[in-house]
């Protein structure tokens, strides 16, 4: 007999509905199951069993983020397909900085109301993450908060764990004056900045439908295309030169992001004209009167990754990460300084 609660139900909270969508999303969890999976839905743990071939000293590597107020463009819009994509992007784009491979992720819904059809689709974003991102989506939570969440939203955060053999782990001091950056592009905005992008727009009241010249969609489609999620393609790369340092452009864009992955007296110098700026970011600035460096201290610009390798790996990185299906080109390089980022 499944458990039910009339009072719980009269306070807001139906736990048949948390059944129903469980049954609902359990096609698309199904989907990210990987060869460690033990357990399936509904245990108190997600259980894992570490394949450790060829790895001599596993070091775990753990990363957790949200959507942030990405999550109201899916409001407006009325679309929850592909904010667990972000989800899932923004943990296990952080995890293969250090080299690491992602191994498993849960999630986290929150809701004001529980709509089974609302949870499947919002779990179906985060397992085609999983899927991109070749890890198992082994557990997770959905809250149903009344007169916390209004009815009508939700947050949504992820936790990702996975594996590097401790002599792998990226070695930023190994670094040196020379050495040359390659950007990765993005997909769009991705999920930082968001809350500039709202005011900028006013987008509670904005027309979401409107069209820009330079844009293939309207903009709140563009605005909600999905972070990309580079693991494969770095995961390639990793095994075909020898990277010394990885930086994921997100919140704080290159100013706060770079300096993360440089050793001290380093300075990365990025070629300006080299950026292949995003339209979108183009008419965020003019939309916003936002000046050049607040944009690269805000956004990804366009660039979703640059990795560091020796000008003498050049060659051999940019062809690895281009048969990935990655639009990738040389950005910039080392310096000596204490700048951190210089951008001319």
């Amino acid at each position: 007999m499944k458990s039910f609660s009339e009072s719980y139900k009269a306070a807001g909270v139906d736990v048949t509905a948390g059944y129903q969508a469980v049954e609902l999303m359990k096609k698309h969890v199904q989907k990210t199951f990987t060869s460690g999976v033990v357990s399936g839905l509904g245990g108190f743990g997600g259980l894992f069993e570490l394949d450790l071939e060829g790895i001599s000293k596993p070091v775990l590597v753990s990363g957790t983020d949200g959507v942030g107020t990405k999550l109201k463009l899916a409001f407006l819009l009325d679309k929850h397909d592909s904010v667990g994509i972000d989800c899932v992007a923004m943990c296990v784009n952080d995890i293969i900085c250090c080299g690491a491979k992602p191994l498993v992720f849960l999630d986290y819904v929150a809701v004001g109301k529980n709509i089974p059809e609302k949870i499947e689709q919002i779990v179906s974003g985060v397992a085609e993450g999983c899927v991109q991102a070749g890890c198992a989506l082994i557990g997770g939570e959905t809250a149903e908060m009344p007169g916390f969440y209004p009815v009508d939203e939700y947050d949504l955060a992820g936790f990702s764990v996975g594996v590097v053999d401790k002599s792998k782990i990226l070695d930023q001091n190994s670094q040196k004056p020379g050495d040359v950056l390659i950007g990765i592009a993005s997909s769009g905005v991705h999920s930082n900045g968001f809350s500039l992008v709202r005011k900028v727009f006013d987008i509670e009241n904005a027309d979401l439908n409107k069209t820009y010249p330079t844009l293939e969609k309207p903009l709140g489609e563009t605005l909600l295309t999905p972070t990309k999620i580079y693991v494969k393609s770095i995961l390639s790369l990793l095994d075909t030169v020898k990277v010394k340092s990885i930086s994921h452009i997100t919140g704080g864009g290159f100013y706060e992001n770079i300096p993360r992955s440089l050793p001290d007296g380093i300075t990365a110098k990025i070629n300006r004209s080299a950026v292949k700026v995003l339209p979108i970011f183009d008419i965020i600035a003019k939309e916003g009167n936002i000046p050049e460096r607040d944009m690269f201290n805000t956004f990804n610009m366009g660039v979703g990754m640059i990795v560091s390798v020796d000008k003498a790996d050049v060659k051999n990185a940019l062809a690895s990460l281009i048969s990935s299906g990655e639009d990738a080109y040389v950005i910039g390089e080392l310096i000596e300084g204490e700048e951190g980022v210089i951008i001319c």
